[in-house]
């Protein structure tokens, strides 16, 4: 689920029964297919992706994760996932529009709900902030440590050690992430799989200085504030101050909302 910045227009993919991929649209309070067939549209095959046939330690496939997660942020499609290196946990940054030039980063953290340095799990989901000045790639991992990467160290060919910050409970997967605005502070508002809907302050972020580096049971670093909303599946934002939310409900029906930060 994607909302056009500057349209705000949104757009939803989803899976046919028969594995064909849609693509959807809102047009007032009904879902209606875009017909692709009038529109341009230019792609890139990933370097250094994992073979079709690769399998981790449970016989599942790797190439699968090739891509964990998408951004765009400054004339550039940002792009995690694993790739073919020893250490395959990757991070790509390649222009838009599309040429031959990808920058590839592999990534190593400290997992404390693990209680190892790892560099073979791929980014769940991401964004990008400013912290005290400074640009970063603000990462969650399965199990939920959160880990800032300085943007300025992603270079080509490099192998990144990220900052741990924050292990937010074990046992879950972060979904989404966006930043929203409350006054004159941002916050980091995070959906997950198994926990509830988590919000984050960037100034906590920004004041601490460590990193997790000893083994962690529960949660430890920067702290977080668990609200009660559960079961939202992806999120997008609409402004600066605004989300629009899909969320799963008891009965199974999803529901299709916006709110403001004050309100999740």
């Amino acid at each position: 689920m994607a909302v056009n910045p500057i349209s705000k227009k949104l757009y939803i993919a989803v899976q046919n029964s028969d594995g064909t991929p849609v693509l959807l649209t809102l047009d007032g309070d009904k879902l209606v297919a875009v017909s692709l067939k009038d529109l341009s549209a230019t792609s890139v095959a990933l370097n250094n992706a994992p073979a079709e046939d690769a399998k981790d330690q449970r016989g599942r496939s790797l190439r699968i994760s090739s891509i964990s997660d998408i951004g765009f942020d400054d004339g550039k499609l940002l792009v995690s996932g694993l790739s073919n290196h020893e250490f395959s946990s990757s991070f790509k940054s390649i222009p838009y529009p599309f040429t031959a030039k990808q920058d590839e980063s592999t990534l190593e953290i400290y997992h404390g709900a693990h209680g190892k340095y790892e560099t073979a799990a791929p980014i769940r989901t991401f964004t990008t902030a400013v912290i005290n000045g400074k640009k970063y790639l603000v990462a969650s991992y399965t199990c939920t440590p959160l880990v800032l990467f300085a943007m300025d160290e992603l270079k080509p060919g490099t192998h990144v050690k990220g900052r741990t910050v924050a292990e937010m409970g074990a046992g879950n997967s972060p979904l989404d992430m966006v930043t929203l605005k409350r006054n004159n502070d941002e916050v980091l508002v995070m959906t997950n799989s198994k926990h509830p809907l988590a919000k984050v302050d960037y100034k906590n972020i920004a004041s601490f200085e460590g990193t997790l580096s000893e083994p962690v049971k529960g949660t430890a670093g920067v702290g977080f504030t668990a609200t009660p909303m559960k079961d939202v599946l992806q999120m997008d934002k609409l402004d600066d101050t605004q989300v629009v939310l899909m969320q799963k409900k008891e009965n199974g029906d999803v529901d299709l909302w916006t709110a403001n930060e004050s309100a999740l």
